[in-house]
């Protein structure tokens, strides 16, 4: 080092010492610049034809599951009063619920990827209007939750048994909302979106005592608005409700409920209803070039159609598969940690809205699907599989867990025991010799020694399996648990 250098140093040292770090760092970077607005599109700019095609495409994936949510809400806004579609699915008109007495129908085709372990109920909100009062009666010792989602189909509520909630009455408002909360009101969830679903599941054995049994819990169940709240539990019994008319599927899949031939009319009120989530707003920004020029140009409105086509068979029908996305688990099951929690993972998001919609968040619910077996090959019911867990290697929960089967288009597969799950609710499963459970997948009869054991599967047809752990413990979270696999009989 040179006499110079030692001096800058000397210097530099004592600089430091005086005067602190801070000041000489300070000394030496440039302020930042103060932050400015972003341009964004500019409005009635010509735009080419393939530039509007590749962004309808992104914009009908990223936009599906709310479409799917928003139209549900203006489907059944209209209805005079909570009843059953075609006599066996709950609706209700905006701001309230209807509840199910038992298990959900098999005919069901409103929501893909139906459970028959708990009673269901079901409602669209909309906070925009008013804010919504939900009633929590006092379950007992029986497993239940409330599923509260957004327009993102994130959850923004926690009422449930793994939540400890206790009996009262739970204000949901919007984002804008700044009214004054009146007495008796146990707690306030405030959601981003102002369109959002509620979904009770309440568990219920699979006897006939219990489905007198869970009659009164039920029957404390109730959503409402605020206007309507005073502050004194209703109760309702829900094995007296009006029936409408069923509303058309196609074939035997799940009701159509995001088309492209509206989507782009639509994405406005998506864009309006759902702000922005931080980083989001140049997507935003775009999203609302794009519904402009549809509404501006006919031509171009009819690529963005075809193109949302090409993608609805494309991109989101493949995901109806469960192989097809999610964490992969040993023998070919998968999973996702994420449910109503998807935040900007816009596949896992279009993913499971296209596949199971309205799953629970997984500290509620820990989900497992398949859709091959151990060898890798699809499930079919032309031949006969068994899933053995080891004594001790049950789905680890503190509420109830069940294996059920769907078929192609995820609903039950008609079948002369009426069996579409097994698990906690199934009173006479036997165990092997050795302490394990095994359960036995086929078109046929297992032989009436192992029919209690037995989850009938569709002669000749696809089919998937899903296990439910409801109240999940540690090990089914964090990957110590996985399901066993799926053996294919000899």
């Amino acid at each position: 080092m040179n006499r110079l250098s030692r001096r800058q140093a000397l210097f530099a040292l004592t600089f430091v010492s005086t005067f602190g770090t801070t000041s000489v760092l300070a000394a030496q970077s440039p302020a930042a610049p103060a932050a400015t607005a972003v341009a964004g599109p500019v409005a009635g700019t010509k735009v080419t034809e393939p530039y509007v095609r590749m962004m309808a495409r992104e914009a009908y994936f990223w936009g599906w599951p709310m479409a799917n949510i928003f139209n549900r809400r203006q489907t059944f806004k209209d209805l005079p009063q909570p009843g059953l579609m075609g006599g066996i699915v709950p609706v209700a008109p905006i701001n309230q619920l209807s509840m199910l007495s038992d298990y959900i129908d098999p005919a069901e085709r409103l929501v893909a990827y139906p459970n028959q372990d708990v009673v269901y109920g079901a409602g669209s909100i909309a906070l925009d209007i008013e804010p919504v009062v939900l009633q929590v009666p006092d379950f007992g010792k029986r497993f239940w939750v409330y599923q509260v989602v957004d327009l993102r189909s994130d959850s923004f509520a926690e009422l449930g048994k793994m939540y400890n909630t206790q009996p009262g009455f739970y204000l949901l408002v919007g984002p804008d909302w700044n009214g004054k909360v009146p007495p008796g009101i146990t707690r306030v969830y405030r959601a981003r979106t102002n369109t959002g679903f509620v979904i009770p599941r309440v568990f219920q054995d699979d006897t006939a005592e219990d489905r007198l049994a869970v009659q009164p819990a039920l029957a404390g169940i109730d959503m409402y608005p605020l206007s309507k709240y005073d502050g004194k539990a209703k109760r309702r019994d829900w094995r007296q409700q009006p029936k409408f008319p069923a509303q058309g599927a196609e074939g035997n899949a799940e009701t159509k409920w995001v088309t492209p031939e509206t989507f782009f009319d639509e994405l406005p009120a998506l864009l309006k209803d759902a702000k922005p989530l931080p980083g989001e707003e140049a997507r935003y920004a775009q999203m609302s070039a794009l519904a402009a020029i549809a509404k501006a140009d006919p031509k171009l409105r009819a690529a963005m159609i075809d193109e949302a086509r090409k993608a609805d068979s494309e991109v989101i029908d493949p995901l109806l598969q469960f192989r097809n996305y999610g964490l992969q688990l040993p023998d070919h099951w998968s999973t996702v940690n994420n449910g109503a929690a998807f935040g900007t993972d816009y596949f896992t998001r279009t993913a499971v809205a296209r596949s199971n919609i309205f799953v629970n968040p997984q500290k509620e619910t820990k989900y497992f699907y398949q859709d091959l077996d151990q060898n890798g090959l699809r499930l079919n019911g032309r031949y006969g599989y068994s899933v053995t867990f080891a004594k001790g290697k049950l789905p680890p929960v503190k509420g109830f867990w069940s294996l059920t089967l769907y078929n192609e288009q995820h609903f039950f597969s008609p079948n002369e025991l009426k069996r579409y799950s097994i698990g906690t609710k199934n009173k006479s499963l036997q165990t092997n010799p050795d302490g394990s459970l095994t359960l036995y997948v086929q078109s046929e009869s297992p032989g009436k020694d192992k029919e209690s054991n037995w989850l009938p599967a569709p002669k000749d047809a696809d089919f998937s399996l899903y296990i439910r752990a409801y109240w999940p413990q540690a090990d089914a979270l964090d990957g110590d648990w996985t399901p066993p696999p799926v053996v294919k009989a000899n």
